[in-house]
């Protein structure tokens, strides 16, 4: 009988254990999300709002760099105009009155606008390479034709990638109310598919970021161009270089590492519950990067300066 009782007291302290971690974490969510949500959703949607009228400004469309900062900013007011409905799932105590269907694609189009953002950052850093580097007439990447199919290019593999999100067994729950997290009794194929993510989705993105510029900064160091000249070119080149990295950086570096070992390491227990509150942070941080991209156009797209300022004036 001894036994009995012992394994029934275990069973007892594991779900309180269960249960008073559960509550830790779901408590630290309904704070820091709604906040950080609402705040990235106004900020994203002005900052971008704007970026996007100021890219489709007649002047602006002929231009090849200034292309793939359209895409890019389509795609962080795309993740923005989500933001308010995380935010009022979490006010409302982790609660969701939207429908199962809605729940699904608030998870797929988190995902999908985050790679998109990673891939558009990484064409961008491609095209600032082969403009310092090479002569644009040799490279079909330099070719607005060109540019327009690599945009669509990504949209379609990212969409096609990211759709087993709308399935329901792991972006949606048997409890109607519960969404945005992950199915959790599927840990198993969510690790594999973050396996496979995190090398396409983001470390080669990232080496091909760091490779690029490496190769970039050691041209312009080399290059005889006239001292005016190579001091404009510097100066574009260098504030893309530093306001890209610092993005992956802060926005996407600790978001993938965090969620890897989360994945790994998913057990419900007290000693874990720093690891989830730092997800917590990292996924508000990886959402960051949309209100964060207009920084970018304002120092690294051609004419965006300019024309900021003169709507400003206005």
């Amino acid at each position: 009988m001894q036994p009995t009782m012992n394994i029934s007291e275990m069973a007892l302290d594991n779900n309180f254990t269960n249960s008073s971690f559960n509550c830790a974490v779901d408590n630290f969510k309904q704070v820091i999300y709604p906040i950080t949500y609402l705040i990235i959703f106004v900020l994203g949607a002005v900052g971008n709002g704007l970026s996007i009228y100021v890219f489709f400004q007649p002047s602006q469309r002929k231009i090849l760099v200034n292309v793939y900062m359209q895409n890019l900013a389509v795609s962080d007011l795309m993740l923005v105009s989500t933001l308010p409905f995380r935010a009022t799932y979490f006010l409302l105590g982790s609660r969701w009155i939207f429908g199962d269907i809605v729940c699904r694609i608030m998870t797929y189009t988190l995902y999908v606008n985050m790679y998109c953002s990673i891939y558009f950052l990484t064409v961008l850093s491609m095209v600032r390479f082969i403009a310092i580097v090479y002569p644009f007439k040799h490279w079909k990447v330099a070719n607005m034709k060109y540019a327009r199919i690599i945009c669509a290019a990504i949209w379609i593999i990212v969409l096609v990638a990211s759709s087993p999100l709308l399935c329901n067994k792991i972006a949606g729950y048997n409890n109607p109310v519960k969404c945005l997290d992950l199915h959790p009794s599927n840990a198993q194929r969510l690790l594999v598919m973050n396996s496979f993510v995190l090398v396409v989705g983001f470390i080669l993105p990232f080496c091909t970021i760091i490779v690029c510029y490496v190769f970039a900064i050691k041209a312009l160091l080399r290059s005889r161009t006239p001292q005016n000249k190579k001091t404009i070119c510097h100066k574009k080149a260098l504030s893309t270089i530093i306001i890209t990295l610092i993005l992956f950086l802060i926005c996407f570096l600790p978001y993938h590492i965090l969620r890897t070992v989360h994945l790994m390491h998913s057990s419900c227990s007290q000693a874990n519950l720093p690891m989830h509150k730092a997800l917590v942070v990292t996924l508000c941080l990886a959402a960051m990067n949309s209100c964060l991209d207009p920084i970018l156009y304002y120092f690294a797209a051609e004419n965006f300066k300019a024309k900021v300022r003169s709507l400003y004036c206005r």
